[in-house]
């Protein structure tokens, strides 16, 4: 059985009280709440790293960084390295995110890289991905998605997967005025796990778990994570609210 798994990703959000009392406030929400086989995932700014590990100490909470250079160390002012963030207890990774490639320029070469560093450290990758509203519309969405995954991922051998997070992000259904369907989520998950199996074999394919990340809210939940082959979702604006985030992972 795959791995649910629900992730807050945070972003450039949250001062070092805030980050305390969302985690303190979540800790509350969730101690009654059944997470068997589910993972719940938070991921502050850099800053607040170390941090939030302590306050998520011994819970059901797991602190996740956002980003990381894939160098060990060196002349890269601003950045952070792998052992940086395990020093301060954090061994999950989000990388690729749409942000980092559209606003910073990340490209498929540089994530494998990064992706590369990341398995090399004994961390875990969890992988963005997804097209543009101009693929969508172009009718490009799955050579997109499939390209994005063969330049960054399909250099790794079988066994590396089992540290391999999917999330699914179809850019042109966040912040556009467009809705992604329930039905649409599946169609594209359902593809990606099959390209998997393809490169590698169906044991890789059906235990990776693939998260749904196109603006995931209380309301749509339930639906979107009934399909098949979405194993959870990757949050964004909603994971800032202790009672938002709360319905969403109730709804896993």
């Amino acid at each position: 059985m795959r791995t649910k798994i629900v992730a807050g990703n945070w972003k450039m959000n949250n001062t070092i009280e805030e980050t305390t009392t969302l985690i303190k406030e979540l800790q509350i929400a969730l101690k009654d709440v059944s997470l068997e086989n589910t993972r719940v995932l938070v991921a502050p700014t850099f800053v607040n790293l170390s941090r939030g590990v302590e306050n998520a100490k011994d819970s059901n909470i797991e602190v996740v960084a956002q980003n990381m250079h894939q160098a060990k160390n060196g002349a890269f002012t601003g950045e952070i390295s792998a052992d940086m963030l395990k020093s301060v207890g954090v061994v999950s990774v989000i990388l690729g995110h749409s942000e980092r490639r559209t606003y910073f320029g990340e490209t498929d070469a540089l994530l494998a890289e990064k992706v590369s560093a990341t398995l090399d450290n004994t961390m875990e990758a969890i992988f963005c991905f997804g097209e543009l509203l101009e693929d969508r519309k172009s009718g490009n969405h799955f050579s997109v998605v499939e390209s994005q995954l063969k330049n960054a991922l399909f250099h790794l051998e079988a066994a590396a997967w089992k540290n391999i997070v999917l999330a699914y992000e179809p850019v042109w259904a966040i912040g556009t005025g467009e809705t992604a369907s329930p039905e649409q989520a599946q169609e594209m998950h359902a593809f990606i796990r099959n390209i998997i199996k393809e490169q590698y074999n169906g044991e890789v394919a059906d235990a990776v778990s693939i998260l749904y990340g196109g603006s995931v809210k209380p309301a749509n939940a339930v639906e979107i994570f009934s399909k098949p082959d979405v194993d959870g979702g990757l949050i964004g604006g909603a994971a800032l609210n202790a009672a938002d985030f709360t319905a969403i992972i109730k709804a896993i």
